[in-house]
Formats: structure tokens, C-alpha cells, sequence
């Protein structure tokens, strides 16, 4: 049997939908970062989380979902939910464009990241999956645990992952999204900062890490965005 037949029967034959929640952190950039899984099964949750030093908020984004990927065995349906705007913009639209220039951005400067670009579409092979993009902060509990577990790597403060039936975990899965808010940009609170120095680009969750990466540095850039569609306009516009 090839790969692409197995890889159709085990989706037909032994279906399971597969809830996802991810998140990233850095204490500066670079600095010391964690990264927090939640993977949510039929009847199992298991939280998984890592600590690196030193890193960037991207690479532990894009590390929290590469660990939920191992973690789940090939012809699988699932629903990765992150709220980080690189990740989903990256693996459904930008890689593509990365692997036809052969890693090369349009300044023909190599792709930051790129090992783990890699590595992530290699495990998202033969997986079925929708990636979705939500608000961080905004009322989503699984997303928030993420949050929590991620600054406590980060932080190297001890934390007590959960693995065990979905009845027993004290987490609210449901997802609260206000990304479609029809609120006017300038009544709209941040939804992340943007900076870029000496050419590299990296998103912040919070002010006084963008403050702290930029302060001081002559030509360095940063903009607030307020929607994860913002946030994408505004890497756009630094890295043209």
C-alpha cells in the first residue's frame, strides 16, 4: 500500500477530530522563551510545554505547534487554534513563495526560520488541518492556559501539565473570537506590536517588549497593530 493510499484509510477508517490550542513566548528578543500545547482528543487532554534560551516569541510559536504535531500520529483531522498571525499567514500562504525561491525572501535575504518552516510542513504532511487564527486575551480559556504555561517556562517557574480525561479538566474549550469587532481602529486596544531591527522582524504581545527591543536603537521600526489582519499588513510593510 503507498503512503497517499494509507494515508486514506487511516482518515476513512479511524476518524478523530483533534482540537489544538497553541502559544509562544520570549522574555526579549532573544531571551529566554517557552512554548504550550494543548491537544484535545475524544476522550484525553494532554498539555504539553519546553523552555529555550535563548530565543525569540516566533520561534516558540512556531515551536508549540511543531510539538503538538509529533504528538499526533499521521491521517489525522484536526483544528490548530493560535493567535499568532506569522504561523497561520506562514504555513497556509507564505511557504510557498519560500520554497519556489528557495528560501529567499523577496530581498534575497535567507527566510528567518526557517529550519522550523521546514520542519512544520514536513509533519503537516499528510495531516488534515484548518488553521485558525484567533484573538489572544479575549476570553478563549484553553488559549490563555497556553499563555500561562508559555511564561512559565519562560520564566522557569515549575507548572503542573495536565494528561488526563477531557471530564476532569478544569479548562473551558470553547472559543471566544471577537477578531470581527466592528469597533474604529482608534477605540480598538492592541492586539500585538511589530518591530524590526537590523532587518529582523519580530511580534510582541506586549508594550514593554517591543519598548525594550526597539528603545535606543537608531532605525529601528515598530507599529501597533489591533487584529491579526493588521498585524499581517504591518509585517507586510516592514519586510518590503
Amino acid at each position: 500500500m503507498s503512503r497517499l493510499s494509507s494515508f486514506i484509510s487511516k482518515v476513512c477508517y479511524n476518524w478523530e477530530m483533534i482540537t489544538v490550542f497553541t502559544d509562544g513566548s520570549s522574555r526579549g528578543n532573544p531571551g529566554p522563551g517557552g512554548w504550550a500545547a494543548i491537544v484535545l482528543r475524544d476522550d484525553a487532554v494532554t498539555e504539553l510545554g519546553g523552555r529555550e534560551e535563548p530565543t525569540t516569541n516566533n520561534r516558540m510559536e512556531l515551536t508549540a505547534v511543531i510539538s503538538a504535531l509529533e504528538s499526533i500520529d499521521e491521517g489525522k483531522e484536526m483544528a490548530i487554534y493560535t493567535d499568532s498571525a506569522y504561523v497561520v499567514s506562514g504555513i497556509t500562504r507564505w511557504v510557498k513563495g519560500w520554497e519556489k525561491n528557495n528560501w529567499q525572501t523577496s530581498k534575497k535575504e535567507d527566510v528567518l526560520n526557517k529550519d522550523l518552516w521546514q520542519k512544520m510542513i514536513k509533519l503537516s504532511s499528510y495531516k488534515v488541518i484548518q488553521w485558525k487564527l484567533i484573538k489572544g486575551h479575549s476570553g478563549t480559556k484553553a488559549n490563555e492556559r497556553c499563555d500561562v504555561i508559555a511564561t512559565s517556562f519562560a520564566d522557569n517557574t515549575p507548572i503542573v501539565l495536565y494528561s488526563g480525561s477531557r471530564s476532569r479538566y478544569g479548562i473551558d474549550i470553547s472559543i471566544s473570537n471577537d477578531i470581527s469587532s466592528k469597533k474604529s481602529k482608534s477605540k480598538k486596544k492592541p492586539y500585538s506590536y511589530v518591530s524590526m531591527v537590523d532587518g529582523i522582524l519580530e511580534v510582541h504581545k506586549r508594550w514593554e517588549e517591543c519598548k525594550a527591543r526597539v528603545n535606543g536603537i537608531s532605525g529601528a521600526k515598530y507599529k501597533k497593530s489591533i487584529s491579526p489582519e493588521n498585524e499581517e499588513e504591518i509585517i507586510r510593510e516592514f519586510a518590503e
